[in-house]
């Protein structure tokens, strides 16, 4: 029991961390290599409300998200747009932004454990015999909803479906109107929100570190690559696969080895299907 209750919270944990990522790749085909120095700073931006301004926890969690949703606005909108279509530009740019975000905050005094969250439920339960915080377990019921709430958000919303409409078909979208730059603004603004949603969530669980950064983008990139770049049910199924993975390597080995099977899932994923078990992309043998 304890292997299947922390299996599916670690599983519910990766979706929450890879699905700003997910949506803003599945919809302007753009790796947002930013997106884990995003997660850090919304933690850190919540830290400074509470901590230096005085402002009470509801009300840094909202200066937190709209923050970081306005800080990738303006990273498509004065950077990324100078570079779209290509690829490597894309990457390099991206990268290079969430680098220096992160050691910018690590130059700005973001050193060492002292900095942390207040758990939003704080206390534990015994479920089957297994200690369970109730932060944990908030976690799972809230990425739950979250999930419910996106696909209504992208099936039923006007600006939800325009965002479905660029990702489906580019050409045929803007053909009906639909400006591509204005989306992909908007779906990197919804993207890094969530990053910075997923760190409200999950930094009570430990500390505001500049490593977390890394390791979150890593994570992403695992889950997204496992369940095929684009594919958002494709994410959440590599969530599960490497969180209880992770879970029983932390059971019966250490857990040092956690990152260490983020990376070889990405290196055999990579290996034995390049597009990921739901992904688009060609495979070897159709682009030869």
């Amino acid at each position: 029991m304890e292997v299947l209750l922390y299996g599916i919270i670690n599983s519910v944990i990766l979706s929450l961390l890879s699905l700003g990522f997910t949506l803003v790749y599945s919809i302007s085909r753009l790796p947002n290599f930013a997106h884990g120095a995003l997660y850090i700073a919304a933690g850190y931006i919540v830290w400074l409300v509470i901590n230096k301004l005085g402002l009470p926890y509801p009300v840094a969690i909202v200066v937190g998200i709209l923050a970081t949703s306005l800080i990738g606005a303006l990273i498509y909108r004065f950077i990324i747009i100078r570079i779209r279509g290509m690829e490597i530009s894309e990457i390099i740019a991206t990268y290079a932004i969430g680098l220096a975000i992160l050691e910018g905050l690590r130059w700005g005094g973001l050193r060492g454990m002292t900095f942390t969250l207040p758990a939003i439920f704080p206390g534990s339960v015994i479920l089957f015999d297994v200690s369970v915080d109730y932060q944990r377990i908030f976690i799972v019921g809230i990425g739950a909803l979250t999930f419910f709430l996106l696909y209504l958000f992208t099936h039923f919303n006007r600006i939800g479906l325009a965002l479905r409409g660029i990702a489906q078909d580019e050409r045929a979208a803007m053909m009906l109107g639909i400006d591509s730059d204005m989306t992909a603004i908007v779906s990197l603004a919804i993207g890094s929100g969530l990053a910075a949603f997923a760190a409200i969530l999950l930094l009570p669980l430990g500390n505001i570190v500049v490593e977390a950064g890394y390791s979150v983008l890593i994570y992403a990139i695992a889950v997204c690559i496992i369940g095929g770049l684009g594919s958002w049910g494709g994410a959440i199924v590599g969530s599960f696969i490497i969180g209880f993975v992770q879970i029983l390597t932390e059971r019966f080995l250490s857990t040092h080895f956690q990152m260490v099977v983020a990376l070889l899932a990405i290196i055999v994923t990579l290996l034995l299907k390049p597009s990921g078990l739901f992904g688009k992309q060609k495979e070897l043998e159709e682009r030869v």
